[in-house]
């Protein structure tokens, strides 16, 4: 009878053992799968495998840096349509449809497509990045023979901001001629005229150089008598877009600041943040102050343009062209005339095109911006390949020991 109790005890005692042994893996597995659905932040043991893990920081630089390619890309050569049409309308005085709208636009923009094919809008492309390369050249040149600052910032002593502002008025002088060259190629219309070469505009713009002070293509203003305005409204816009995109970049930054420390998100993107306060600062600015000096560009449009014997696109219909014949002497003269033939809404002609433009810029920025925080997100949520192989998540759920040594653990959380 000793041995029945004897055994009956050991199968108790095991039947015991492999009880405990089942509750310990039934806890393990409760731990491991609330674990994977905890915020990584809350392992403290792992902190040193959290901050040290930078998977994914080459590629968000990338596509930080992406977002601002599509922001400079829009700008420069998918607004460029819409620049073509502001000026066209800016420059034809005798136009009996303003197109402060944009809706005005629409019938006249397809009647141009029907016409004259897809490409009419984008005339003078070319010309125009040139003009725009040949003015930051200009700016390194000027600064490597005086030594005077291309870029400033905040923290710019006076006299360095001086400097670069005088920079700035020499580099915008030497471009006025072959920015009224360029305008040209950008409004005179396809077919009533011969299509200009790619280089034409260095051609162009160095004859206006060269006659500096004669009048040699009869109502032509010669150089000098455009250099000044064009200078004095240059040197305004820059001096604005940069202290409306100062203040703008501090109050986005400050905002994204005090959002990060309501949230208190370990994993906010700083970068892109950072970033995209940047570009939307920058194109507040660029929007501010389009709006504020429209009515000045008009009328230094309209200077540069006369006696070009240029033809351009009647935008009232969109079927017709239409000669510019003007006769001002000059910025005061012009704004009278305009006034008094126009009204002061004729200084306005073409606001909607740039309507147009920055709502296109807009979208096209909101879409890049939204691909990039998805992505962003996406990478986010995944855990690092370190705290990946502690979990040794491809593994089977029935086993879930760690790959990582306990030894290496206390050692990191000590």
């Amino acid at each position: 009878p000793v041995y029945p109790v004897k055994s009956s005890i050991d199968i108790r005692e095991k039947t015991t053992v492999e009880n405990i042994n089942a509750d310990r893996d039934a806890v393990s597995k409760i731990q491991y799968l609330n674990g994977l659905s905890l915020p990584l932040e809350k392992h403290k043991v792992l902190d040193k495998y959290l901050e040290t893990s930078g998977d994914y920081i080459p590629l968000r630089n990338f596509l930080v840096t992406g977002v601002q390619w599509v922001s400079m890309v829009t700008e420069n050569l998918l607004g460029h349509p819409f620049i073509v049409l502001r000026r066209q309308c800016q420059v034809y005085n005798a136009s009996n449809q303003y197109h402060l709208h944009p809706f005005g636009l629409l019938p006249s923009i397809l009647h141009l497509h029907r016409r004259q094919g897809i490409t009419t809008l984008w005339k003078g492309v070319g010309s125009c990045m040139l003009v725009r390369g040949m003015s930051v050249a200009m700016d390194d040149i000027i600064s490597k023979i005086t030594g005077w600052p291309k870029e400033v910032n905040s923290r710019t002593a006076p006299k360095r901001f001086g400097k670069h502002i005088l920079l700035k008025c020499i580099s915008m002088g030497v471009i006025v001629p072959f920015y009224a060259a360029s305008l040209v190629e950008t409004v005179q219309s396809d077919i009533a005229s011969e299509k200009p070469g790619l280089f034409d505009v260095f051609r162009e713009g160095s004859l206006r150089l060269i006659n500096w002070s004669s009048h040699k293509k009869g109502r032509m203003l010669p150089a000098c008598s455009l250099i000044g305005p064009s200078v004095s409204l240059g040197i305004t816009k820059y001096l604005f877009n940069l202290v409306i995109r100062g203040v703008s970049l501090r109050i986005m930054r400050s905002r994204v600041t005090i959002l990060q420390t309501k949230h208190k998100d370990k994993f906010s993107n700083d970068i892109l943040e950072h970033k995209n306060a940047e570009i939307y600062a920058n194109l507040i600015a660029m929007l501010t102050t389009e709006v504020i000096f429209f009515p000045f560009e008009t009328i230094l449009h309209r200077l540069q343009l006369q006696g070009t014997r240029t033809i351009i696109d009647n935008l009232d219909n969109g079927y017709a062209v239409v000669p510019i014949l003007t006769n001002y002497q000059g910025v005061l003269d012009c704004y009278r005339t305009t006034k008094l033939c126009e009204g002061f809404s004729g200084l306005y002609k073409g606001f909607g095109a740039m309507v147009l433009q920055y709502v296109t810029h807009l979208a096209v920025l909101k879409s890049a911006m939204w691909i990039v925080s998805k992505i962003i997100v996406t990478l986010s949520n995944r855990p690092p390949s370190r705290i990946v192989q502690y979990y040794n998540t491809d593994a089977d759920i029935g086993d879930p020991s760690p790959s990582i040594s306990i030894a290496e653990l206390e050692v990191n959380s000590i």
